[in-house]
């Protein structure tokens, strides 16, 4: 029986990316990495993985599994099809595994494109923010072959609390959408149950405690609520990102005929702190808006 673990491959080592090769690499699995700024390679380099000077290189150099963690739908487009892209080394039993947030839509064109070489096309987008990519307990969503997820499941293991297969290629990221939906909303109302409270001169860490403690518990109350009442807007996922997928989710939306009225507010609040020159902050600085509507600080 061999035993012996199968080299993967790394692309993309952002604020999630990085911390989640990070885990695998520690679980003993022997990496190969890219990045478009190499700099941001250094760490894991450093902890043993081996530097590619491509994503091609990536698979060249060994790896038949490869993750991808990169911005957006045409960063993805690039890393798989662009010049020295996987697609250009990648051989039949190849899987990629694209943690990315991006169009569900273009995530399907990828997988049909990817299956006319062999090669299996893995949406698995991730919630549970820069916390659970270090602690390894997101949440993720996947869509795809399920042969070829089962392939994959034991790593994802190892960067995930929880996974579910929700189907073909793009249900992973129609579920991302879903996801963002939840998340950005719950957040305007831990933002706007604050504001209450401050206005009504309660403590806030008192309201923290006993909202937390109740029907109005969330992840976003409990991780963000502290930071928005002391007003500490560091990114951990920044609004320019969270603009990013909200936009994906109304142009799903929109072509679904489904009005989602809440998203298209929280979006155009995110878009107002942008303009400001926000965008590099984290969503709780969504509380700014809040803070400007009501003529108050939180701190």
């Amino acid at each position: 029986m061999n035993d012996a673990k199968p080299q993967l491959g790394y692309i993309g080592l952002g604020i999630m990316g990085a911390p989640m090769a990070k885990n695998l690499l520690d679980a003993g699995h022997p990496m190969t990495v890219w990045n478009r700024t190499a700099a941001k390679a250094q760490p894991l380099i450093d902890a043993g993985a081996t530097l590619a000077d491509s994503p091609a290189d990536v698979l060249t150099k060994g790896a038949s599994i490869v993750f991808i963690n990169v911005t957006d739908t045409p960063d993805v487009e690039a890393v798989l099809f662009g010049e020295r892209g996987l697609a250009s080394a990648a051989v039949a039993g190849t899987v990629i595994v694209d943690h990315s947030t991006i169009s569900p839509d273009a995530t399907r064109s990828f997988a049909e494109r990817l299956a006319k070489q062999g090669v299996d096309f893995i949406d698995a987008p991730v919630s549970g923010g820069d916390t659970g990519a270090k602690n390894g307990t997101l949440s993720i969503m996947a869509g795809g072959r399920r042969e070829a997820l089962e392939r994959v499941l034991p790593l994802l293991n190892i960067v995930g609390g929880k996974v579910a297969h929700l189907g073909a290629p793009g249900s992973g990221q129609a579920c991302k959408a879903c996801n963002q939906v939840a998340v950005v909303t719950a957040l305007i109302g831990v933002c706007e149950a604050l504001a209450l409270a401050k206005q009504s001169g309660l403590d806030l860490d008192q309201v923290l405690e006993v909202v937390g403690g109740g029907a109005g518990a969330s992840w976003q109350l409990s991780n963000l609520g502290p930071k928005i009442a002391t007003a500490d807007h560091a990114p951990g996922f920044m609004i320019d990102l969270v603009l990013k997928d909200l936009n994906i989710v109304l142009d799903t939306a929109k072509r679904q005929g489904l009005p989602l009225d809440a998203a298209a507010h929280v979006t155009s609040l995110f878009q107002q702190i942008a303009e400001q020159g926000g965008g590099r902050l984290g969503t709780q600085a969504i509380a700014k808006a809040v803070e400007a509507a009501g003529g108050f600080r939180f701190a």
